[in-house]
């Protein structure tokens, strides 16, 4: 009897959304075990992605050695009114065994539209021919809605473009994504400042006191000031990766601001939820080389923002941290607003690592309180691969 079994095979697809890419699986082509949320599904993604890897590299997987490829996606025929397609979002940990459901992939969440046609999960008599398909998406990680205008040609998804991202190395088509009511997040009470301040002051035993924006929009963020941490807001991506200590800092920052934020009960279980909050810094604007070498003029932005994700500085930007960043930059008084020069605004365009990205954000005062109903952003999305994931088959026994 052979002891090695043969490997398994799971139909997938491989996406680039935005500055991210992830595997991205139909629901009802998981095995049966792991249509379910538990530990099978959180086992057979950890496999497929190539983790927990100790050399951090993800060699024996999909994943390539970072945040923004570390990614899975679970999508079904939505049940919910008024929506398409439901959509679970899986941060999958490089070196540690586990998958971080706590959280939305802005990224990603423009290749779900275009996946989710690809997979026929929307009915094709109602897809145009032509002109873009407003795709409505349940997600189901933070219970949010988002649309995405998936832009059709000849009756497909038209993948191809002249759409640029930085970060991004080629064009392709644009897809233009509504974040709706993105600040009504219930994970902290459903507020979108959950201490009820626009700045607190965040005091980190052992590291030091900050002010700090704390927001639920997108998705759970710290917001600091640059200058406070002693950097300018121009760092590129080695400038905090290859700085051990300034990581550890970080972290300690982000587990205590969890904790103000009403997201974890206590330090320790930061540890284990990684994908949020996220923590970023920002300044005012200045020059600066991107990655890719090209100088981004202090005149064409508002303001400069770096930002972290699973403990290592973003190459570019968080498609839900933008929100973040558009909707804290909508409201007087945040440090992204400040920073940016104050003010009533209803959009940003922002430095980051790899460039400049402009998000919007619709908001009004009701009755006293800020109310965001929408945040606006466009990413582009393309299929790199479809067919079959293997896992090996001693594998299987977990099914």
């Amino acid at each position: 009897m052979n002891k090695h079994p043969s490997q398994i095979k799971v139909p997938a697809t491989y996406l680039r959304g935005g500055t991210s890419k992830g595997v991205f699986f139909c629901l009802d082509d998981l095995p049966a075990p792991a249509q379910q949320p538990g530990p099978a599904r959180d086992a057979l993604l950890l496999r497929v992605l190539g983790s927990p890897d100790p050399y951090g590299k993800q060699i024996d997987g999909m994943g390539n050695a970072s945040s923004s490829t570390s990614k899975a996606v679970i999508l079904s025929r939505s049940t919910r009114p008024g929506h398409d397609v439901d959509y679970l979002f899986g941060q999958v940990s490089i070196d540690q065994p586990f998958v971080d459901w706590s959280g939305n992939c802005g990224n990603l969440s423009a290749a779900v539209g275009p996946c989710a046609i690809h997979m026929g999960l929307i009915d094709a008599a109602s897809l145009p021919q032509d002109g873009t398909f407003p795709v409505r998406i349940w997600q189901a990680n933070i219970g949010k809605t988002i649309v995405a205008h998936v832009p059709m040609a000849h009756g497909q998804v038209q993948e191809t473009g002249d759409f640029e991202l930085d970060g991004v190395t080629f064009a392709a088509a644009e897809v233009a994504l509504e974040f709706m009511d993105p600040a009504d997040d219930g994970d902290a009470g459903g507020a979108m400042f959950p201490t009820g301040n626009v700045v607190d002051t965040l005091e980190v035993p052992g590291v030091g006191s900050f002010a700090a924006t704390l927001i639920n929009s997108g998705i759970p963020t710290i917001f600091l000031n640059a200058q406070e941490l002693g950097y300018t807001g121009t760092e590129p991506q080695g400038a905090i990766n290859g700085d051990a200590a300034a990581i550890a800092r970080f972290e300690a920052i982000r587990a205590h601001g969890a904790l103000r934020m009403g997201l974890i009960h206590a330090l320790g279980e930061a540890a284990t939820r990684q994908h949020t909050p996220k923590i970023a810094f920002v300044a005012p604007p200045a020059s600066y080389t991107a990655s890719s070498g090209k100088t981004i003029d202090a005149k064409d932005i508002d303001l400069l923002v770096r930002a972290l994700s699973m403990g290592q500085l973003h190459h570019a930007m968080m498609g839900t941290a933008a929100v973040a960043i558009g909707t804290a930059a909508a409201i007087p008084g945040t440090l992204v607003n400040l920073a940016a020069g104050g003010g009533v605004r209803s959009s940003v365009r922002f430095g980051h690592p790899s460039g400049t990205l402009r998000v919007g954000a619709e908001a009004a005062q009701i009755k006293g309180q800020w109310k965001v109903t929408k945040a606006l952003m466009s990413r582009s999305a393309r299929i790199l691969m479809e067919g079959w994931v293997r896992v090996p088959g001693e594998f299987s026994k977990n099914f």
